[in-house]
């Protein structure tokens, strides 16, 4: 209770005292608060306020900065005067871990970024691939499918399903010709897509979307689903190339700065023992 009655004066005090600053316009390098041996100056506040600010939301802003100033400096203090030697070691010896990790890290990204090669050709992606393959198994459902969304109250109805069912080239392009007269749309069936991304979209049962079919629709009041399944993947199954090449060239790039990082430290290690600047005794 005591502690909290002390930092209302000092709140009070200072944000008084800070008014009467302003209003004398004093110099930027006045005391406006004092916590024990600590001092916050005016100028410390010079970068904090924003500019075009009314009077009386900077009183605001002054209040709770010198506050939360006192309080994190009473908070530091209580702290250091509770915390035994070993204590205040220990934390001084984490602090200097973290700098030094901080340094080093800063340091390898630098080289990293100057020297690390990023051009990861396709050969090399699938020799990775054929190497590592069963490392790739699949954890969702992945299938090449087309579909169609439009209205059914449009002219050409007939026309469309018959474009979509065909197998014809000419047919798909003039499928792709009319596809702003659709709602939704996607046409390519080479991509592997996640099942569950395509039944956000269409109101198919899974089951249903599980089979290879040339041909399924679906009628609600608005419109006509059309849809295609080419090909079908399942749980466990080994994801294709084409769409695991993505993650492969991240683990790639990944090893590469692995490499990269020991290359260098081998290098740093070799020159500072060469310079007699690495001795083991």
């Amino acid at each position: 209770m005591r502690f909290l009655s002390i930092l209302f004066c000092i709140f009070t005090l200072t944000s008084c005292d800070y008014i009467k600053l302003q209003e004398r316009d004093a110099p930027t390098s006045e005391i406006i608060a004092i916590v024990n041996t600590d001092k916050l100056f005016k100028e410390d506040l010079k970068d904090f306020l924003p500019r075009n600010i009314s009077r009386e939301d900077s009183l605001i802003l002054v209040k709770s900065f010198i506050q939360d100033w006192a309080v994190k400096k009473l908070l530091l203090d209580a702290a250091a005067n509770n915390n035994t030697q070993e204590s205040l070691k220990n934390i001084n010896n984490l602090v200097q871990d973290y700098k030094e990790s901080l340094l080093i890290n800063n340091f390898k990204e630098a080289l990293i970024k100057q020297q690390l090669d990023t051009i990861i050709s396709d050969n090399e992606v699938e020799a990775y691939y054929l190497i590592n393959n069963e490392n790739f198994k699949l954890n969702e459902v992945l299938v090449k499918s087309r579909y169609l969304y439009f209205d059914a109250s449009i002219i050409n109805k007939k026309e469309i399903v018959k474009f979509f069912k065909s197998e014809e080239i000419e047919d798909a392009e003039e499928l792709e010709r009319q596809q702003l007269s659709f709602k939704m749309y996607q046409l390519n069936d080479s991509i592997w897509t996640e099942l569950d991304k395509i039944l956000l979209k269409l109101p198919f049962s899974k089951e249903n979307l599980l089979k290879k079919s040339k041909f399924i629709q679906k009628q609600d009041s608005l419109g006509l689903y059309l849809v295609a399944i080419k090909d079908v993947l399942r749980r466990n199954d080994i994801a294709p190339l084409s769409y695991i090449k993505p993650t492969i060239k991240e683990m790639i790039l990944h090893k590469r700065k692995i490499e990269l990082i020991r290359d260098i430290e081998k290098i740093i290690v070799k020159d500072a023992t060469k310079n007699n600047n690495f001795k083991i005794y």
